[in-house]
């Protein structure tokens, strides 16, 4: 039903299994050989970090994927300049890690820092913003190294801030990024508060919230009724900040809960008792992982969802204006309900929701002309997705969503077109000069890029 589904409403997808070649990647002669269009790599050529898309956006029938996680060194740690130059495959908890040995952060909290370095440039790395800058990673981004799809090795730097906006979420479509520097900070403490709320109680604060400087991150189970905010504020006195309780924090978030709900949807056939019992967990996990242990954090302690735990969910992201999240939150709610009712699937997960500041430094962010709050849906069960996230597409639509092209499911390319507009048709002509003979386009990227 649901290809059907698809078909019939201009959504596409490329077929789950992938005969693409696998080339592992661990030096930046093999990424340039496998670059030469006279080597003779079947095309299309396409990077992969550490895999977490929830597209088909790095999966073909054919051609080449290049396997990026080996080139992890990190090249050098300034102090005195605050800065950080790392290989594209170098994880961010990594890169992280060793920031923090030199009294350094990345600017911005992140989620999902599993993810490879050049992933997370190349396509959106988003996490809860405090205060009005730096929306992305990718706005931290200095310079970088890449090899672009003509085979030409470019070295791109703020003095050509128009193309390195335009690699900065590229979803590798302009090249194959190999290394880059960014700017980084003295870890600066915040302190973190949590509270439980209804939906309607979280609505009449969002839009406060939305246009103050304070972070805010939410995990929302609109069968329940229930919001659990997380508020991020830089201060002085935040206290110390240990790292273990924001581990458990993430650890029970994106893994046990997740693991628990496969098995209880396993156990328990019955499907009132089963979600039931499933949203008593949840409730009861969100309790404790938000407790008053974890009330001061830095960008190095906060680490968000690994790679490892979101390849074990299905999740499909969309952005919301946050000037009417109060409005969207509500209509989500009723949305879920409504499908429950109608087709008898719903979501076993809380949905994990965070404000985004406003972010133009690539061209394709999906921040770009104002703030946005990043609603990722997230469930355990195949059996009746596909369909859910047509419909959810739909509802994203109606409340002026903005996709992720690699976080997005049945996304309808002509809605693509229309929300990116004129940015999206800027890109396109700079693909076809850095890319003229296509040999990064998948057939999935080629419905909204060519």
């Amino acid at each position: 039903m649901s290809a059907a589904r698809l078909k019939s409403t201009g959504r596409y997808r490329v077929p789950v299994a992938s005969q693409a070649k696998e080339t592992p990647i661990n030096n930046l002669k093999t990424l340039a050989t496998l670059m030469d269009r006279e080597a003779g790599f079947a095309v299309p050529i396409r990077p992969q970090g550490a895999a977490t898309s929830s597209t088909d956006c790095n999966r073909c029938a054919t051609g080449t994927i290049a396997l990026m996680s080996g080139l992890d060194r990190i090249l050098n740690i300034d102090s005195y300049n605050h800065t950080v130059t790392a290989q594209a495959g170098v994880r961010l908890y990594a890169l992280t890690e060793a920031l923090a040995e030199h009294g350094l952060e990345l600017i911005g909290n992140h989620e999902m820092t599993g993810r490879t370095l050049g992933g997370a440039i190349a396509a959106p790395c988003l996490g809860p913003s405090i205060g009005n800058q730096h929306g992305s990673l990718a706005s931290s981004v200095t310079s970088l190294k890449m090899i672009s799809g003509n085979g030409k090795a470019m070295t791109i730097g703020t003095d050509r801030k128009n193309l390195l906006g335009a690699v900065c979420s590229s979803y590798g479509l302009l090249g194959i990024i190999a290394e880059a520097t960014l700017k980084v900070q003295p870890q600066t403490n915040f302190s973190a508060t949590h509270r439980k709320l209804t939906i309607a109680n979280f609505c009449s604060i969002a839009d406060t919230l939305s246009n103050s400087d304070v972070g805010f991150r939410f995990a929302l189970m609109p069968h329940r009724d229930r919001v659990y905010l997380d508020l991020r504020r830089y201060s002085a006195d935040a206290g110390e900040t240990y790292n273990m309780p924001w581990k458990i924090k993430d650890w029970g978030e994106s893994t046990v809960l997740p693991h628990m709900c496969k098995s209880l949807n396993r156990l328990l056939p019955i499907q009132s008792v089963r979600y039931r019992v499933i949203d008593t967990v949840s409730q009861a996990t969100q309790g404790i992982v938000n407790s008053r242990f974890v009330r001061s954090g830095n960008n190095g302690t906060m680490q968000g969802r690994t790679a490892s735990s979101i390849k074990k969910v299905l999740y499909s992201t969309w952005c919301f204006p946050a000037s009417d999240f109060s409005f969207v939150v509500q209509a989500y709610r009723d949305f879920c309900r409504e499908n429950y009712e109608r087709t008898g699937y719903r979501c076993d997960v809380p949905a994990i929701g965070y404000r985004i500041c406003k972010d133009a430094s690539s061209i394709l962010s999906p921040s770009f002309d104002e703030p946005m709050v990043a609603l990722q849906t997230t469930s355990t069960q195949l059996d009746g997705w596909e369909d859910f996230v047509i419909d959810l597409a739909d509802f994203a639509e109606h409340w002026a969503g903005v996709p992720i092209f690699n976080q997005t499911r049945s996304l309808r390319a002509d809605y693509a077109k229309q929300v990116y507009a004129n940015r999206l048709t800027y890109f396109r002509k700079l693909r076809r000069q850095m890319d003229p003979e296509n040999r990064l386009l998948t057939p999935f990227m080629a419905q909204f890029f060519q």
